[in-house]
């Protein structure tokens, strides 16, 4: 039994500025980007190497949070083109018209609802596979349990993966965020670091408190450690508010259970009206895998 949890708002960006034909619906307005998350999620149903049994997917519905209460270049709506924003309610119908549970989040963001899914039920099921490449979620994986499905690079990254590919285990990756910044959040991180500088201490000393004010207690072979060590004693307050940034809360208030995230099927009446909301084919019927 698996548990999936998919970053809608990723998928609808991704959707939208794919090189797919662009899509009008019967009113002429765009909906190239919904139109291809139905195409994305009935893609992901029919997959048999997903084995999908139980299904959620999340949208920032805005893009604002509690985060932007903390820090004003947080990332936002702002400049957002105002034919993917139009579409951030329909997406959700859409989902949810292929009988997919939806969680639109307001207060909190998308992937504080995939990392409170992934604390909340991995231990009753075999697998929860979270589908965002977005490297905040790597403080999600635990072993092979939780594991993160990058459906860009077609990866699946563990826990073992990312200590692989990061040099760091999943509870400092927002340390390490916090020093290297994560431009899709608006974070800006340290000044001087990079992802290497930031490794070499994290991987010794795990998170920011622990990390020595002098640069003769780092590990040999950081470049410029020196100069880092300095940045970083002017600049602790940043780091932490930079570390609370990129610290994915699992505390949401989801109200389903798990049983309530099992895929039974769409609804055909439910799934006519989304073709015609959305002009699509007809042959689009035939890619849903189950009928309620």
């Amino acid at each position: 039994m698996r548990l999936h949890l998919v970053d809608g708002t990723f998928e609808l960006f991704r959707a939208h500025y794919s090189k797919r034909p662009s899509h009008t619906g019967p009113r002429g307005d765009d909906l190239k980007a919904t139109l291809g998350v139905v195409h994305s999620m009935l893609t992901l149903l029919q997959d048999t190497s997903e084995q999908v049994t139980h299904l959620a997917v999340a949208f920032d519905n805005p893009i604002v949070s509690f985060r932007n209460d903390l820090f004003a270049g947080y990332k936002s709506d702002e400049g957002m083109e105002p034919a993917l924003r139009a579409q951030f309610d329909l997406v959700e119908d859409a989902v949810r018209s292929l009988g997919i549970t939806v969680w639109s989040m307001n207060e909190f963001e998308a992937d504080d609802a995939l990392a409170t899914g992934a604390a909340r039920w991995r231990d009753q099921v075999d697998q929860v596979r979270i589908l965002t490449p977005d490297k905040d979620l790597g403080q999600c994986l635990v072993g092979e349990r939780v594991v993160q499905v990058d459906v860009i690079r077609k990866k699946v990254i563990d826990e073992a993966a990312l200590l692989e590919r990061r040099g760091i285990k999943p509870e400092s990756i927002p340390d390490w965020l916090a020093l290297t910044g994560d431009d899709a959040d608006g974070i800006p991180g340290l000044q001087g670091f990079g992802e290497k500088s930031a490794t070499g201490v994290l991987a010794k000393f795990v998170h920011l408190e622990h990390i020595p004010p002098d640069a003769k207690d780092w590990p040999a072979g950081i470049r410029g450690a020196d100069k880092l060590a300095a940045t970083l004693r002017e600049s602790r307050d940043a780091a932490r508010l930079y570390r609370t940034l990129a610290t994915l809360r699992t505390d949401v208030p989801l109200a389903e259970s798990l049983e309530d995230l099992r895929y039974k099927g769409t609804a055909e009446v439910d799934f006519d009206e989304l073709c015609r909301a959305l002009g699509a084919k007809d042959d689009l019927r035939q890619r849903v895998p189950k009928w309620t």
